[in-house]
């Protein structure tokens, strides 16, 4: 048998090879590569690479999974063995996990919370490259109507105009909205522009009969509320 065989999973001890491991283990005995391994399903064609062989590259490449999520289709082709097929299953496999961390009960739960919103929107935000500023739409109850995508900036800034907020805040008959946008850099400490995108929105709102219950910034795994902090 050639030397692509021998290094195949199949020939590994049963407990040791992913499947059969998270079968009898659990996912929780694996790990991040044994994890990517199950996803990708095979090794490169003529590399000598088993799955776990790739994935083990792929997280020496990227460091982590968050730096996963961060990476495009494009660069995790890049190491060699990832071709789009195994590409976009990765990349489905982490949307599906940050759909499963977000509590997307909003619609049914009310959101009393600076917390509760920052569960509900930073497993999609908080690994982004640039700045996205998105807006939650509540009924009476403090539930989720909706949310929007209000900007999409650069890495250092974004720019919000109160009517891109409330325009939608009218059509969808909320009576209450919460700013959250993500920090690229990791620290959620406001900015200026953040602190006078909060008034003008806050005023406008008053003016129209919306209120602005809370502003959050999402950087990485800490956050700012406005509210929390006595600034709306």
């Amino acid at each position: 048998m050639g030397k692509e065989d021998a290094s195949s999973i199949k020939h590994w001890p049963e407990d040791e090879r992913p499947r059969e491991r998270l079968v009898k283990f659990g996912g929780d005995a694996l790990s991040d590569a044994h994890l990517l391994a199950i996803l990708i399903g095979s090794g490169a064609s003529g590399a000598n690479k088993n799955a776990v062989d790739i994935c083990r590259d792929l997280l020496k490449a990227f460091d982590n999974l968050s730096n996963l999520d961060r990476a495009s289709v494009h660069e995790l082709c890049q190491v060699k063995g990832i071709g789009l097929a195994k590409a976009t299953q990765i990349k489905a496999a982490l949307e599906v996990g940050k759909r499963m961390a977000s509590t997307r009960s909003g619609n049914t739960v009310k959101m009393t919370t600076s917390r509760a919103f920052v569960e509900y929107f930073a497993p999609f935000m908080k690994n982004l490259r640039k700045e996205v500023v998105k807006v939650a739409l509540l009924d009476n109850k403090l539930h989720i109507i909706k949310d929007i995508v209000i900007s999409e900036g650069s890495v250092n800034s974004s720019i919000v105009h109160p009517r891109e907020v409330m325009i939608p805040a009218i059509k969808e008959s909320a009576t209450k909205i919460v700013l959250v946008h993500n920090h690229p850099s990791g620290d959620p400490s406001p900015s200026q522009a953040d602190i006078e995108i909060t008034h003008r929105v806050s005023k406008a709102g008053e003016i129209i009969g919306i209120k602005l219950l809370d502003h959050i910034i999402i950087g990485g795994t800490e956050f700012y509320s406005f509210a929390d902090e006595g600034m709306i």
